[in-house]
């Protein structure tokens, strides 16, 4: 057999896949599809980019959705240009993390928990055929956060029931629905069901932020009051970006290294160092421990 250059690429990918994941494995992550819903371009990038990155890379089919368009996070842009601008952003990250992405369109900062926006959501996940919804926890400071919780809620079940969007057919199986982590306290802080190490992965994750250049390098570091502390040349700002958004909590210092201990093992808990959490939502189907922790990448 003759072998050319793609055909050895391949193969020897193929090889790592078949010693990295046993085969039901690898064909359990093959068929799982996971659907990430925030409320901005942006959202669910930050929380969840390096877990997305994981699971595209092990065959599962990833998609990132943000509930608004993005048209009011910036200082001095606005409107539909900066909706298209967000748009072209949230596009170049998903390439890098190995995703899709979609926004459902509504308008940055007037979202509202209304039954058009349910519908929405409902539609987006059905269409999608997930199998894994995740979404923020209702309790946070921004109210297109809180209500892109309260509509992701609100569709957990009614995406069963066929005369509801009839038109898109309903989801057979419901999905397990499952929160982003945040630090809000009040009324019950964020407990961990799974962590997933992303240490492999951070920088892909940060390399994919990066290209939302309008939120990365010029609103945040504008509504913090540090836009003067932006490097001019790229070579600068990625290295001002790692610096500020790249910092881990390696070993026991993690919050989580006691389910990393549980789930990866005491050695190489102790080397992670960074690492992304998941809540499961009492809405939606309740996997046990061990099934969660086999659907989520490791």
């Amino acid at each position: 057999m003759i072998w050319n250059r793609r055909g050895l690429t391949v193969f020897f990918a193929l090889c790592f896949l078949a010693l990295t994941f046993p085969a039901g494995q690898a064909a359990a992550a093959e068929s799982l599809r996971v659907i990430m819903i925030g409320a901005h371009p942006d959202d669910a990038e930050y929380c969840a980019g390096g877990t997305a990155a994981l699971w595209a890379a092990s065959g599962a089919k990833v998609q990132l959705v943000a509930v608004t368009n993005g048209d009011a996070g910036h200082q001095s842009q606005g409107g539909g240009a900066l909706a298209r601008r967000r748009a072209e952003e949230a596009t170049r990250a998903s390439k890098v993390l190995g995703t899709s992405w979609r926004t459902l369109g509504f308008h940055d900062g007037e979202l509202e928990p209304s039954l058009e926006v349910r519908k929405a959501v409902i539609r987006a996940i059905r269409d999608w055929q997930a199998d894994i919804v995740i979404l923020p926890r209702p309790n946070d400071y921004h109210p297109d956060h809180r209500y892109t919780a309260q509509v992701v809620q609100d569709a957990a079940y009614m995406v069963m029931v066929p005369n509801v969007c009839p038109e898109t057919p309903r989801l057979e199986k419901n999905p397990v629905f499952m929160y982003f982590e945040d630090g809000f306290r009040k009324p019950i802080p964020f407990q961990a069901d799974v962590v997933v190490d992303i240490s492999a992965v951070q920088e892909r994750k940060l390399k994919a932020l990066a290209e939302m250049d309008s939120q990365m390098f010029e609103w945040l570091p504008w509504i913090d009051g540090q836009l003067d502390q932006v490097p001019a040349d790229p070579a600068g700002r990625w290295e001002w970006f790692v610096k500020g958004w790249g910092r881990g909590r390696a070993g026991k210092d993690n919050p989580h290294y006691g389910m990393l201990a549980e789930r990866y093992g005491a050695e190489r808990a102790g080397k992670v160092t960074h690492a992304e959490a998941f809540e499961i939502c009492e809405f939606g189907r309740q996997p046990t421990r061990e099934e969660l922790w086999t659907l989520f990448p490791k």
